[in-house]
């Protein structure tokens, strides 16, 4: 019997907030659990660790593996659209974050969870498809590639409605996921989102495939739910201040 004390990770919402502050936030916290696991006082402390939600200002991001040319416009007329553009480094390739979707960055060390980078992930795309299970959505993997997918209702095609980028460094967690609530996909149109050429494989959003009004909170409360499951964890709200 597993008599260890429960994980301790502290849920922030961020609201919506710039790219580029996000990530800095993020990676100070990230940063602080290196330093506690590798400093000269070590320690072997499991936890707390962070689960992030926030909505990002229109941003598009290049991952480690992504190509250039996926960005289909110059950055100069992105910039005119008023969409950022950052080369970041988390796993993946391109992709666009922008109000109405759903950001969750869990930061972890996964050496108190598990070391297993594809299962992390499998758990994450886990926590998606039990989200959209709730909405009577079948959601599911593409053995190609990352993220959580299902057939659009709007032309029965394959469509992703979640996408997946992840960065590990001494098995401390960076980054996340990003689900479309109702989110505009406009944006999507000046990328190759994920690297994904096949013109049969576009993305979607909760919104069009069910066509109701979705709460926000409601998504977040459903995805930690699901991640403390997932994650064997224990979630500590943690109010924003100012």
């Amino acid at each position: 019997m597993d008599t260890s004390p429960p994980r301790q990770v502290i849920l922030q919402d961020w609201g919506l907030v710039g790219y580029l502050e996000a990530w800095d936030r993020q990676t100070a916290l990230f940063q602080e659990i290196i330093r506690r696991k590798t400093g000269p006082q070590k320690s072997n402390e499991t936890g707390p660790y962070h689960l992030i939600f926030c909505e990002h200002r229109p941003v598009v991001t290049l991952g480690r593996s992504g190509k250039e040319n996926h960005l289909l416009i110059n950055e100069e007329l992105l910039k005119l659209k008023g969409i950022e553009f950052y080369k970041i480094n988390r796993g993946g390739d391109i992709t666009y974050h922008g109000p109405g979707q759903t950001v969750m960055y869990p930061i972890l060390d996964m050496e108190h969870f598990f070391t297993d980078v594809h299962r992390y992930i499998r758990s994450l795309e886990n926590i998606v498809i039990r989200t959209l299970a709730h909405f009577e959505l079948e959601a599911f993997r593409n053995p190609k590639y990352t993220g959580v997918w299902l057939q659009s209702r709007q032309d029965r095609q394959p469509k992703k409605i979640c996408a997946i980028g992840v960065h590990m460094s001494r098995w401390v967690t960076l980054h996340g996921l990003a689900f479309n609530i109702h989110t505009d996909l406009s944006p999507f149109e000046y990328i190759i989102p994920c690297g994904i050429r096949d013109p049969d494989k576009g993305v979607t959003s909760l919104h069009l495939e069910t066509d109701i009004a979705i709460d926000p909170l409601q998504i977040q409360s459903m995805l930690a739910g699901f991640f403390e499951t997932e994650f064997q964890c224990t979630l500590n709200i943690q109010s924003v201040e100012g």
